[in-house]
């Protein structure tokens, strides 16, 4: 059983003994945790065993002198042992002998001669140097370690209600998340609120600075130490991770050699893999105050160091936070314009940090770098600022950085295309729903300064890539190149799922949805709106899009189906989410497809009005082309009455004489019989009437029943005999 110092392993071992599982006598040894002497630890052994009731008299004494095994001894010992007919539980705690030590060798000596007559169990703060990957090979280890004795928040609450506390479970959980389920941080918690006016607002800043929790901490870890372990654990607490290699880099090579040891000999630091470790929270911030009390500006200089090492290593989000934390501004901003990371400041990936830490940048950084040139502060200020909606803030930074980088020269090669590359990238988030074609110039100049910069690094960020192609699919869509957008937003998405940016992801769906409506190409508007729409992709980037492109194409889709009144559901969404965020084109298409399918239903007024309203502004032209073929058609339009086609009075006696079972057509049934008087074939039909072709077919069947013809010359002529055209 191993954990950090009050993670209650003894408490726990004491419990299991009065429970009565115990599969035999229980000898009891508490070391005094170091390396024990040989000649203290074997007599104590065999006095907590005859305290156990357990017969050693076949062992003889132990020996009292010298660091050699005695084997003799052991091997008594366990003969002795193994004639009994139960085993012997041998409770070693706090017990922490050195690798090498004579002790544990002896011990693991006894084990293996021993057998099944002897169980131990070791109780310490770190792995026992016993051969325990053998036993645990042949399945004869059980382990309990720290995420074991973690309390959980049903054990928290059992605790501080001990100490009399009530507390609301998110409090609970808030507690139990701080101190990692620390069974003595826990304690520690209960007891400072016992009695507390405010224990909710106790738990919200109760951290490892507690006084309490700080001097249990550094009593029973901290001051346990030798000067140069406490100097490698101070240090080592000022990054959020460590390896061998960070320790080395912040404390030098000497002290640096510890860590191995350190991680080892201390629960507190949770490995993380790929020799990798955290220490724990509470252990860390009581750390980190330590630092600053003992050595004040120490851990400014250390954070530049971390900050160093990790770029150097490529690890930029740890190298950006550090440098930060040091105070550093102005290598944070270099090291995420330079890398072309602006994505994780503008939202574009999943980082949320970045942003964050640059909303916190002091204002004067922005200006006293802006005065020397410098622009990169300040465009980290306006991404941050943007990300989080700030645009008064986004705005102020980007002037500071525009005259900034007037003084920029092009000489500067890769530095300047990175710097220039950023603020186009800034100006395309800040302008790609408010003014395409300021937001289509930046798209245009981030793809120039592409070509100036490493394709490596380039290829590293594929958020920026999305970012263009969503931009400019999107121009593309509005200026009628309807093929182009299609190959450019499909690479866009195929980016932005790459990255994971789910508001990139959801504009590409929903201008495919709408491309493909324009296209006549109903399913395939049909499956990008359902992709764009479910499941809902709540994560969207700043500035947001409305959603009405996706409407407006599911509402086509809708007239297409001849679903008349769920398309005008749609369209009444659309118009409630072009309230919000205006875009003239999509305003556009759906005045065309609402125009539409008030034609369809025979509203020729409606449909009038609609596409006069859908003139202002003035549409693009190849949109324009579209609306004005929509309004000849409603035009040619008859007004329907409810009641049929024709009123009674209209009926002649070729009607009086049709089939009882034909019927009255509908609206979209006669549309069809009228462009097959016309001689136009299915598909020419479908794409009049912004129809699929199976829903035409579908139309074409039922006309044929309810005229009770089979052919299209048949209906062309029935139609005629009964004036339906």
């Amino acid at each position: 059983m191993t954990g950090p110092a009050g993670s209650g392993k003894s408490a726990l071992v004491l419990l299991w003994a009065h429970t009565g599982r115990v599969p035999g006598p229980l000898a009891w040894i508490s070391c005094d945790s170091g390396d024990e002497l040989p000649g203290v630890f074997w007599p104590c052994v065999l006095e907590a065993l005859r305290h156990a009731g357990v017969d050693v008299t076949a062992a003889g004494a132990a020996p009292v002198r010298g660091d050699a095994l005695d084997y003799v001894f052991l091997a008594r010992l366990a003969a002795g042992l193994g004639t009994r007919s139960t085993p012997v539980v041998l409770v070693l705690d706090d017990f922490h002998p050195a690798a090498g030590s004579v002790v544990a060798e002896g011990v693991a000596y006894l084990l293996k001669q021993a057998g099944a007559a002897l169980r131990l169990v070791a109780v310490s703060r770190r792995d026992p140097p016993l051969p325990l990957h053998r036993s645990r090979l042949v399945g004869e280890l059980a382990e309990i370690r720290m995420d074991d004795l973690a309390f959980d928040d049903r054990e928290t609450a059992a605790l501080l209600g001990q100490h009399g506390v009530s507390l609301s479970r998110p409090s609970v959980c808030a507690l139990r998340e701080r101190t990692e389920g620390w069974a003595a941080g826990l304690r520690l918690a209960a007891m400072s609120m016992a009695g507390h006016r405010d224990p909710e607002g106790f738990v919200r800043q109760f951290t490892g600075d507690d006084q309490a929790v700080a001097s249990y901490l550094l009593e029973e870890v901290l001051d346990t130490q030798s000067a140069d372990m406490r100097r490698l654990m101070l240090a080592t607490s000022v990054p959020e991770r460590v390896n061998a290699e960070l320790a080395t880099a912040l404390v030098g090579r000497a002290t640096g050699r510890l860590f191995s040891s350190m991680v080892e000999r201390n629960a507190f630091f949770r490995p993380l893999g790929h020799g990798w470790y955290r220490c724990h929270q509470m252990l860390v911030t009581f750390l980190r105050l330590r630092l600053r009390h003992e050595t004040p500006g120490l851990a400014g200089e250390l954070q530049r160091k971390a900050a160093t090492w990790f770029s150097e290593q490529g690890l930029l989000t740890e190298a950006v936070r550090s440098a930060a934390e040091a105070g550093d501004w102005l290598f944070a901003s270099r090291l995420i314009v330079h890398q072309l990371a602006i994505g994780q400041a503008l939202g574009l990936t999943d980082d949320r940090h970045t942003a964050e830490l640059f909303r916190h940048m002091p204002h004067r950084v922005v200006t006293r770098s802006a005065a020397r040139h410098e622009p990169e502060p300040a465009l980290l200020r306006a991404a941050a600022a943007l990300s989080h909606g700030d645009t008064a803030a986004c705005e102020e930074a980007l002037g500071h950085a525009e005259r900034a980088l007037a003084q920029l020269s092009d000489a500067d090669g890769e530095h300047s295309a990175t710097i220039r590359l950023t603020h186009a990238v800034i100006t395309i988030q800040r302008t790609r729903t408010s003014d395409v074609p300021a937001a289509v110039k930046a798209a245009n100049a981030v793809q120039v300064c592409f070509g100036e910069v490493s394709p490596e690094m380039l290829a590293a960020r594929p958020e920026l890539k999305a970012l263009v192609l969503s931009t400019r699919g999107g121009d593309e869509l509005r200026g009628g190149r309807l093929k182009a957008a299609e190959t450019t937003l499909l690479a866009g998405l195929s980016a932005a799922t790459a990255v994971g940016n789910t508001g990139l992801r959801r504009d590409c769906l929903e201008d495919l949805a709408l491309l493909q409506a324009l296209r006549g190409r109903f399913r395939a508007a049909a499956e990008f709106a359902a992709k764009a729409e479910h499941p809902t992709l709540a994560a969207r980037s700043r500035p947001d899009r409305s959603g009405a492109a996706v409407l407006v194409a599911k509402g086509w889709v809708d007239l297409a189906d001849d679903r008349l009144d769920a398309a005008e559901c749609e369209l009444s969404r659309a118009e409630t989410a072009l309230q919000s965020s205006p875009d003239p084109f999509v305003r556009a298409v759906r005045a065309l497809v609402l125009s539409l399918t008030s034609i369809a239903e025979g509203r020729r007024d409606r449909a009038l009005r609609t596409l006069a309203s859908s003139r202002e502004p003035a549409p693009v032209p190849w949109l324009a082309q579209r609306l004005d073929a929509a309004e000849r058609e409603a035009h040619l339009t008859r007004p329907r009455p409810a009641g049929g086609f024709r009123t009674a009075g209209d009926r002649t006696r070729a009607d009086t004489e049709a089939p009882q079972v034909l019927g009255t057509l509908s609206g979209r049934e006669l549309d069809v019989l009228v462009h097959l008087a016309e001689m136009m074939t299915t598909e020419e039909i479908a794409a009049e009437l912004y129809l699929s072709v199976n829903t035409v077919k579908t139309h074409l069947k039922s006309v044929y029943r309810k005229l009770a013809v089979t052919r299209r010359t048949a209906a062309v002529r029935r139609a005629r005999e009964m004036r339906l055209l």
